[in-house]
């Protein structure tokens, strides 16, 4: 589903090229759950943002379903990003003045859904993530994990092949982080390809496979195995 082949980023500091990315290889299968960990600097959120086709790589070739990322236009990357990628953040990124259903609704207004659909498909969707009571509320009358489950029913409304989740626990507590991490394992159950970054190893070992990065490189990439078995 995705493909990387020698992928480098450099961001211009001044007169001063800061690599960051140093010739990453990589691919994702259709239906893997694959976790992203390494630490602060590594590298894990701007590899997050080019897969996301939120950023261009200064080189190399990126492979979206067989379409080339690197050579599409501005608008083509906006539509994969809209109907084809579901993301989630650590901050939640909620607007503050709209109710949790008009929160998720929101995709689906740039995705050119009709009013009607997109109140069923988004009340459907908070029910899915156990928030069917919690339509009417503004984010600062939810809690953090509700808020993040918001987060999820929107990134996943627009039914996207790709979820990526950048540090999704980071900012709740562990019982609260376990329920979201428990949550997302689901959906990869259901048969979602999941792309997670984390620096946290306890939320790595629920993937199925663990990337670690360090200063812009990939050192290890290995499955998981669970009971004896490789998932």
């Amino acid at each position: 589903m995705l493909q990387l082949r020698r992928i480098t980023k450099a961001y211009r500091m001044g007169d001063v090229d800061v690599p960051i990315l140093h010739g990453i290889d990589l691919t994702v299968l259709r239906g893997e759950y694959a976790a992203i960990v390494g630490t602060s600097g590594s590298g894990k959120s701007t590899l997050m943002n080019i897969l996301g086709c939120l950023e261009q790589p200064t080189s190399g070739q990126y492979y979206f379903d067989a379409r080339d990322i690197t050579r599409l236009s501005d608008n083509e990357r906006t539509d994969i990003r809209n109907i084809q990628i579901g993301f989630v953040f650590q901050q939640f990124n909620l607007l503050p003045r709209l109710t949790a259903l008009q929160n998720v609704m929101l995709p689906m207004v740039y995705a050119g859904y009709a009013r009607a659909e997109r109140r069923e498909r988004a009340e459907a969707m908070l029910e899915q993530v156990g928030l069917a009571d919690r339509l009417a509320n503004r984010p600062n009358q939810l809690s953090g994990g509700q808020q993040q489950r918001v987060a999820i029913a929107r990134a996943l409304v627009n039914q996207p092949e790709l979820l990526l989740a950048d540090e999704p626990t980071g900012a709740l507590d562990t019982r609260t982080g376990g329920e979201v991490i428990e949550l997302i394992s689901g959906l990869h159950a259901s048969g979602l390809t999941i792309v997670l970054v984390t620096h946290d190893p306890s939320v790595a070992q629920n993937s199925g496979r663990i990337i670690q990065l360090q200063d812009g490189r990939i050192i290890a990439d290995q499955p998981q195995s669970v009971g004896g078995q490789i998932r």
